[in-house]
């Protein structure tokens, strides 16, 4: 096997791990003994567990962030939510075991991380709309994290009990999320009792 060759064992083998355990629940001569190579292989390919990870994680964040942004490339306002919802959900059903991963994160936050670059794509789309409409574009950043948080929710109920088909979950998140939107009002205030 060429060097190459193994790096990609590796991370492969280290993905699945990770993906059943979590980066705590993983360790060095796990992922050793599943590649079928010395510690000192490992070492010398990524210099340590966490070096392993941050690939993994990596390659699994530029795989969700180019789903999405290629589903956010034209088309309606409300066409640019069906695509980036099911963008995120194919992630999921896709690469099951990249997005255990991300969901699971760790103590440095990857996860909320990428919530908040897939956010940040969400918030151009919706500034746009939110200008056309009147509305301070400044508050969009308030809708895109809901909208994201939301579908990100939606879609690890979905994998862990599987009710529904992809496109059924996403038509209902569409659902909520256009029809919450539709009625947005320009400055709204909250009821409060006294």
């Amino acid at each position: 096997m060429t060097g190459a060759e193994r790096r990609e064992q590796l991370i492969t083998v280290a993905r699945g791990l990770f993906a059943d355990k979590g980066i705590d629940g993983t360790s060095v001569e796990e992922i050793a003994a599943a590649a079928e190579v010395s510690k000192p292989v490992l070492y010398e390919h990524f210099g340590g567990k966490d070096a392993l990870y941050a690939v993994v994680v990596d390659r699994e964040v530029t795989t969700l962030l180019d789903g999405i942004g290629g589903a956010l490339t034209e088309g309606r306002p409300r066409e640019l939510l069906e695509q980036a919802t099911l963008a995120f959900l194919d992630y999921i059903e896709e690469h099951t075991e990249g997005f255990r991963i991300l969901a699971r994160g760790s103590a440095a936050g990857e996860y909320a991380t990428l919530l908040g670059d897939v956010a940040s794509r969400v918030d151009v789309v919706l500034r746009a709309e939110f200008a056309r409409r009147g509305f301070d574009p400044k508050t969009a950043q308030v809708y895109a994290q809901a909208l994201v948080g939301m579908v990100a929710m939606t879609g690890q109920w979905w994998l862990d009990n599987r009710q529904g088909r992809r496109a059924e979950v996403a038509a209902q998140l569409v659902n909520l999320a256009w029809n919450g939107l539709h009625g947005l009002e320009a400055r709204p205030t909250l009821e409060r009792r006294r």
